[in-house]
């Protein structure tokens, strides 16, 4: 039966627990006898060891690890406190020690499998000019049933929330997938007149409207009735876990899905761990080690909320047509008026293509022309929306100079 296989999993998990244990103790001793004539043979026996106490899924969140930023020509270290909780997100403030005051802005993290964490080089980067906050999402698989659901509407009422700790004048900056939500919290607020509305928003490659030159994550998402995801896709949290038995999108199926649209590469890269390590060229083995560690550090999805982001974004495209509903009233972008808007595409993107979150300028028609700043960056996919060189040196500028006139 489908809804037991996490069970299944779990199970294997926890029996194989001692082998990854061992090895990972057999590794310790091993890197404690002295380099030699027979180097060569305890390379390959490190090597194994590696691969075999690496063979398994977290459900941690890893450590964002940022410890200091250069602010202007100042090194400040930075300490991360959280600011405000609920049973299902923390919002999580990167505080900079003796820092300047600086605009706050949340960053809102995807709900998709993986921890906030993710987006640690963006917090990074951010951080040089902002007094930063970010959506920490907790697993579902920790949250005891008894706290109740948690769909859509509950993540838009969290940016809500978590807005309006932040206080007046905020700027709010979503990644992907959640600038559906993120577009319907200033809406709501914005209607509202709520005082902690943010200053300026920011949509980067967000899935705003797909109907517009659908990709393949799209055009799954469609191919197949709702009834078919909830039957093949949803689970129950474990009877081992503190949330055992709501009913979820596990990580792990999530991740094979990812894996195997790539499986060529993630065996090539583990055949090149293992040499590198067999080598001790440690520098190379490090480079893989750290990217698989958050890979393979996977978060589960609420149901509700996955079914529910299928059916209303993907499938039915209420926002865009002017049907979504937030406790029973209608969202409305047009209402958001005194606000930035800025919306970033990549390319190259094939998880949400050009003009899909474009759409979001079309939609407030309440916002200003002047106000508004659509970029679309070449020579970037998905991610380099959001990281690296490009994020760094070209996208990166745009968006601190447009919360900057903003705020």
């Amino acid at each position: 039966m489908m809804s037991m296989m996490y069970q299944a999993y779990q199970n294997h998990m926890d029996l194989t627990a001692p082998w990854r244990t061992g090895a990972a103790a057999a590794l310790k001793y091993l890197n404690l006898v002295p380099q030699g004539a027979a180097d060569r043979m305890y390379g390959r026996l490190a090597a194994a060891l590696e691969l075999i106490s690496r063979s398994s899924l977290t459900y941690a969140r890893p450590p964002y690890g940022i410890g200091s930023v250069t602010v202007g020509n100042r090194e400040l270290e930075v300490t991360e406190e959280v600011a405000y909780a609920t049973p299902f997100g923390s919002l999580l403030h990167f505080r900079k020690v003796d820092g300047p005051e600086q605009p706050r802005l949340l960053l809102v993290a995807p709900m998709s499998g993986h921890f906030a964490t993710l987006l640690r080089g963006t917090v990074k980067t951010l951080l040089q000019d902002h007094d930063v906050y970010i959506t920490d999402w907790h697993n579902p698989r920790d949250i005891p049933r008894s706290e109740g659901r948690f769909g859509l509407e509950d993540y838009t009422d969290h940016l809500i929330d978590f807005l309006g700790q932040l206080g007046p004048r905020a700027h709010m900056v979503a990644i992907c997938q959640p600038s559906v939500s993120a577009l319907a919290a200033a809406a709501i607020m914005s209607e509202d007149n709520h005082p902690a509305r943010p200053a300026s928003l920011s949509l980067m490659a967000g899935p705003i409207d797909t109907r517009i030159q659908p990709t393949k994550v799209n055009e799954f998402a469609k191919s197949k009735p709702i009834k078919w995801f909830e039957d093949n896709l949803i689970n129950y949290v474990p009877m081992q876990c503190k949330g055992a038995l709501r009913q979820v999108y596990p990580g792990f199926v999530q991740l094979t899905a990812f894996v195997s649209m790539n499986l060529e590469r993630h065996i090539k890269q583990h055949i090149d761990l293992a040499d590198h390590l067999a080598k001790g060229e440690t520098a190379k083995a490090a480079v893989i080690k750290t990217f698989y560690d958050e890979y393979f550090a996977v978060m589960d999805l609420p149901a509700e909320f996955y079914i529910e982001t299928v059916r209303d974004v993907f499938q039915e495209h209420l926002l865009p047509q002017g049907m979504l509903m937030h406790r029973g009233r209608p969202v409305n972008p047009a209402a958001i008026r005194r606000m930035g808007l800025m919306t970033v595409e990549g390319e190259k993107d094939d998880i949400c293509s050009i003009g899909q979150t474009l759409a979001a300028q079309d939609l407030c028609t309440g916002v200003r022309t002047y106000r508004k700043v659509h970029h679309m960056q070449a020579g970037v996919g998905h991610y380099g929306v959001f990281s690296g060189k490009r994020w760094n040196n070209e996208i990166y500028p745009l968006l601190r100079d447009f919360v900057h006139v903003n705020s």
